[in-house]
């Protein structure tokens, strides 16, 4: 492992010395990617120091042990070393995790897509609250949210909402939200206080960009429609909106946010690259087989994935068995703890079946 770090510290300062180059900047494309390898490198390297210090404050508490004649000295010495080897354990298992092959996707934003299931008003609703929450997430992190398409509930949330989130490794983030969300709670239009159960479906997909998805938009059929939602004075007034279809599979995309009708279908093209995306992603990962479809990994939007239980005030992953009890703090976006879990089990698999 020690060689491996050498290897990339020297590549880290490599890629640092050609940052600073006065041409550095001439051709952005390459600048991109010496400086997201750099941000890559930079996390592994930052660990590695930390563990050759801890290292070397072990050789120093044992040779003090071994030549010390002091015993107060020498209790020190043994005291220190109590605490170091916990950190040197510590330390390794992060740069483990951090040399562990990463998926290419992780640094992606993320078209994210929310749709109400069973549960009718109610699951609209819920709907409406997981957007809620996945936006006070994007706010704490830093990441941006940008609507692109939405079909609002007749009582409050949404039938179906499509968003854009962008940011440092969104889909690293998000991707293990993407399944059935299930809500248990006594709904506001019940008059009898019965608990009710309503389902509202994520999918988190990597954003595509041209290089990833070749559209040929002979295939592509557009249609353009007035506006029904949110949109200011163009609302039912000119026909922005836009709706592509994907004539060889089908999928279709629309935009009616935007007042431009260039804006909606950029946006529109961007849902169905992202679509066409997922499906290779699918194809690929059933090629690679069952590591690669694991219990965490999965992303089936059929599963049931997590239960947001309002009597209780439990939160539970099932796919970990990670539960809270604090239903209102994660609902005001403080999902880190689910994400975090998720991020190590996955990370615990990967190691336990050797994903190269």
């Amino acid at each position: 492992m020690l060689d491996k770090l050498e290897a990339i510290q020297q590549r880290f300062n490599d890629v640092a010395e050609q940052l600073t180059q006065p041409d550095a900047m001439s051709d952005m494309k390459r600048y991109k990617t010496l400086n997201k390898e750099y941000k890559d490198l930079n996390k592994i390297v930052v660990e590695y120091k930390a563990y050759q210090n801890v290292l070397a404050n072990i050789d120093s508490a044992k040779e003090v042990i071994a030549n010390e004649k002091d015993e107060d000295f020498r209790q020190m010495a043994k005291d220190e070393l109590e605490a170091l080897y916990p950190e040197q354990e510590r330390l390794e298992t992060v740069i483990k995790d951090l040399l562990l092959p990463k998926d290419p996707n992780d640094s992606k934003d993320v078209i994210m897509e929310i749709r109400a299931g069973a549960g009718g008003d109610e699951a609209a609703i819920f709907a409406g609250d997981l957007q809620r929450m996945y936006m006070r997430y994007a706010e704490r992190h830093g990441l941006k949210m940008d609507l692109i398409d939405a079909t609002e509930g007749t009582s409050g949330g949404y039938k179906e909402i499509i968003l854009a989130v962008k940011g440092e490794d969104v889909y690293g983030k998000l991707k293990f939200e993407s399944g059935v969300h299930r809500v248990q709670r006594v709904p506001a239009t019940e008059t009898q206080g019965r608990i009710h159960t309503s389902v509202a479906s994520i999918v988190v997909m990597p954003e595509a960009e041209e290089l990833d998805v070749q559209i040929d938009m002979n295939d592509v059929r557009k249609d353009l429609f007035m506006s029904s939602g949110p949109g200011g004075q163009s609302v039912n007034t000119t026909y922005s909106a836009v709706r592509l279809t994907h004539l060889p599979t089908g999928l279709v995309a629309q935009c009616q946010d935007q007042k431009s009708q260039l804006k909606n279908f950029d946006k529109a093209l961007q849902v169905l690259r992202s679509r066409l995306y997922e499906i290779e992603l699918a194809k690929k990962n059933e090629v690679e087989g069952a590591a690669r479809k694991s219990m965490i990994g999965g992303g089936d939007r059929s599963d049931k994935i997590r239960t947001y239980n309002y009597p209780q005030g439990r939160v539970t992953d099932h796919r970990i068995g990670f539960t809270v009890y604090n239903l209102a703090s994660v609902m005001e976006g403080n999902i880190d703890d689910f994400v975090e879990q998720l991020r190590l089990a996955e990370s615990a698999e990967r190691l336990k079946e050797g994903v190269s």
